[in-house]
């Protein structure tokens, strides 16, 4: 059982970067007119709030919104964005309005703890089973992300995508050009990156300025070593973090460190994604929006310029990062938000979104026709593999079990204390 005062570690923690925060009040759609149709809703109006205001995760939301104003003209949306943090921003403006009562319509929020240890624990979201039902969708999505977005046997939102985050990118160049072989195994990794390194290219790009990149690259490291049932057991307080296998998985991620480049603390991920584009690094341990920001702001191909394989040691899984939305309790109209929700998850919405998000879709009967190689190869690994909820970005665990982990490990990559890293993961498990 989750620890109440998680929860309320995570609002307080959210409404301090609201208050540091100089833009909460996100943008609006101006194309959209309110009519008056057969919504139950005073203005029929469905408030959409999101991070999703760079290249590629915007043009996705727009299409999706364009989709519902072709089927609900009747109904006006608002785009309530809001910019910056990584979500960060978002997030706590989100829970100034919670707190005030005033919820938006429906909002972002990654499938998993962060979802259901926060809003729903708190008790602040509708039960969507009977929509669920109504609209077919339990057998459209894997029963363990179905898992991921319920909580006491009830489902609390819908999956609109997925993201791999068990996933390296690397320069094509890079390894023909110093006879590289796609690693598999981690000993396969660490002689390929002597052999970078030994070459004067940086084997590993890592961005952690805004801490995340470098937990991701240990979530990684933690699932290669104990495998998905016992990776899930840790985070679910049935395994011990004084277990020996954690302390592997942290003398490996120290291992790692040693081939990544040294400003790494000063740079975001897509600062290092560019080293890799540049062919100054040879790979990153990035979630597969790294492909769209390749494709959409680099200009490079996919299998030509750059290729992609899973993390050494964890074919066969699949680290999932979802953004679901839900019911939240209070809204004026919460026909016209289903509505929304229907589109959302039917497969015209998510194959409008998804293909120019970057992220595959979380229905297993999407039309793979309109995803590229990577796109397709994903959907495969994704209905095979076995799911695993990411740590990095709150699915895992929650968040003030996070919050710790991301100290310790921002700690771990300047301090490089085995010891202190490994105690202080024991520390955090409290929270869980």
């Amino acid at each position: 059982m989750k620890k109440a005062y998680g929860f309320i570690l995570f609002l307080a923690l959210a409404l301090v970067l609201a208050a540091c925060s100089s833009d909460s009040s996100g943008k609006s759609d101006g194309d959209s007119e309110s009519k008056s149709g057969d919504s139950d809703s005073a203005g029929g109006k469905v408030e959409i709030f999101s991070w999703w205001t760079g290249a590629g995760e915007e043009d996705g939301l727009l299409a999706l919104i364009d989709l519902f104003k072709e089927k609900h003209p009747d109904i006006e949306i608002e785009n309530a964005a809001v910019a910056g943090g990584a979500g960060t921003n978002a997030k706590a403006v989100l829970a100034t309005r919670m707190q005030g009562d005033d919820p938006p319509s429906t909002f972002q929020v990654h499938g998993g703890a962060e979802l259901n240890e926060g809003w729903v624990a708190a008790g602040k979201m509708e039960p969507l089973d009977d929509f669920y039902e109504e609209n077919e969708l339990m057998d459209k999505f894997p029963e363990e992300l179905i898992d991921l977005v319920s909580k006491d046997g009830k489902i609390y939102s819908v999956p609109v995508n997925i993201h791999r985050g068990n996933v390296l990118f690397y320069n094509m160049k890079v390894f023909e050009e110093n006879g590289i072989e796609v690693p598999t195994t981690f000993d396969e990794f660490l002689a390929a990156a002597d052999k970078l390194q030994a070459a004067g290219i940086t084997p590993l790009a890592l961005g952690d300025k805004e801490g995340w990149p470098a937990t991701q690259v240990f979530e990684n490291i933690l699932l290669g070593v104990l495998g998905p049932d016992d990776y899930k057991k840790l985070f679910a307080g049935e395994i011990g973090f004084d277990d020996k296998r954690v302390k592997e998985a942290v003398d490996k991620f120290d291992k790692i460190l040693d081939y990544a480049n040294e400003d790494h603390a000063s740079r975001n991920w897509q600062d290092s994604a560019q080293l890799v584009a540049n062919g100054e690094a040879a790979m990153i341990n990035m979630g597969d929006w790294a492909k769209g920001y390749f494709n959409n702001d680099l200009d490079l191909e996919t299998n030509k310029d750059f290729g992609y394989f899973a993390f050494p040691e964890t074919d066969g899984d699949f680290m999932v990062i979802t953004d679901t939305f839900g019911l939240p309790k209070g809204v004026e109209n919460p026909d016209d938000v289903k509505e929304f929700l229907k589109v959302l998850g039917s497969v015209e919405g998510q194959d409008a979104f998804n293909p120019l998000k970057g992220s595959i879709p979380a229905r297993v009967d999407a039309d793979k026709s309109k995803y590229d190689e990577y796109g397709k190869d994903a959907m495969e690994d994704f209905n095979n593999s076995r799911l695993v909820p990411s740590l990095a970005h709150g699915s895992a665990a929650s968040e003030g079990f996070l919050t710790k982990v991301n100290q310790a490990v921002n700690i771990f990559v300047t301090q490089r204390d085995a010891d202190n890293f490994t105690q202080a993961l024991q520390n955090a498990a409290s929270e869980l």
